[in-house]
Order: C-alpha cells, then structure tokens, then sequence
C-alpha cells in the first residue's frame, strides 16, 4: 500500500513537471532579460491603469512562452522528431517484435490449441500451430511470464486456466 502510495506521488510530480518548468522558464528568462529592456517601459506612466513596469514584465513572459511553444511546434511538425524518438523506442521494446506478454500469450495459447484441434487434417495449419507453440514455449520460460502467471493464480486462485507452455516451478 505504502509502495503504491509513494509511486502515485511521484508520478503527481513527473506531471505537475511541464507546468512548473514552464513557471520557472518563463519567471528566469523574464527577470534576466528585464535589466537590458527595462529603460523601453517608463516606470511612472500606466496603459489602461497598470504601470508599464507590468507590461514590459508581462510582454517578455509572452514572448518566452511563444518562443516554447513555437520550438515545440517546429519539434513536432516540421522536423517530426517524436516519430523517428518512438520509431526508436517501438524498435528496442521486444514485447513488440518477439516476445509476448502474459495476457496476450494466454489468448494466442487457448486460440492455438483450439486451431489445433479443429483442424488435425491440414498440414500448413498443423506446421503454423506447431511454430506458435515453440514461441509460446519459450515465452513461457522468461521471467515475466512467470510473474504474470503467479500474479493471475494469486488474483483469480486455483480455478485458472492451465497454460501448456508454462513449466511447473520446480520444488527443489
């Protein structure tokens, strides 16, 4: 509980993150910028009964605001650096080239014994099935099936469906 509590904390922070950088980008960039500009915004006159002081402080803090955004955008649409970012993060994750994970391989496994079983006549079905059970096998020996496994004996108890390609934990 204690765990849980503290991750959700943090995560409160990764997201409050963005806008409070974002605070401090426009406050820090504003107050150092200030001094070299401040002589264009007389202190004593007033547009629309606020000091000019205010309008010199607020104008920059647009101007920093528009800068960002503006270098998001070009980040985004113009140079697209996020598709070729998660192109590369698509490419390192194995859950998306050769690995399963547990919920999607109990699925594959029950379709595949069910293919199997309906068609013990044709040979290309028999080969397809005999090839999903390797890859299962071997999924089934990695360490996060066994958790998932574990994890779902642990939630739904003993009534779970059996998993063909998972090995018993050994009683040593």
């Amino acid at each position: 509980m204690l765990k849980k509590t503290v991750m959700r904390q943090y995560w409160r922070v990764q997201q409050s993150q963005t806008l409070i950088s974002m605070a401090f980008w426009v406050t820090t960039l504003t107050l150092l910028t200030w001094p070299y500009v401040k002589w264009r915004f007389d202190s004593n006159s007033e547009f629309l009964g606020i000091s000019m002081t205010y309008w010199g402080l607020l104008s920059i803090g647009v101007f920093v605001v528009g800068c960002v955004l503006l270098i998001g955008w070009m980040y985004d649409v113009i140079f697209s650096l996020w598709r070729a970012h998660m192109s590369v993060i698509q490419e390192r994750n194995p859950y998306t080239t050769y690995m399963l994970n547990g919920p999607v391989g109990a699925i594959l496994a029950q379709t595949n014994e069910i293919l199997k079983r309906i068609s013990e006549d044709d040979q290309e079905i028999i080969q397809h099935t005999e090839f999903v059970d390797r890859w299962l096998e071997w999924n089934g020996q990695q360490e996060l099936w066994k958790r998932t496994m574990d994890g779902i004996t642990e939630v739904m108890g003993e009534g779970s469906p059996v998993m063909l390609h998972i090995k018993e934990k050994d009683e040593s």
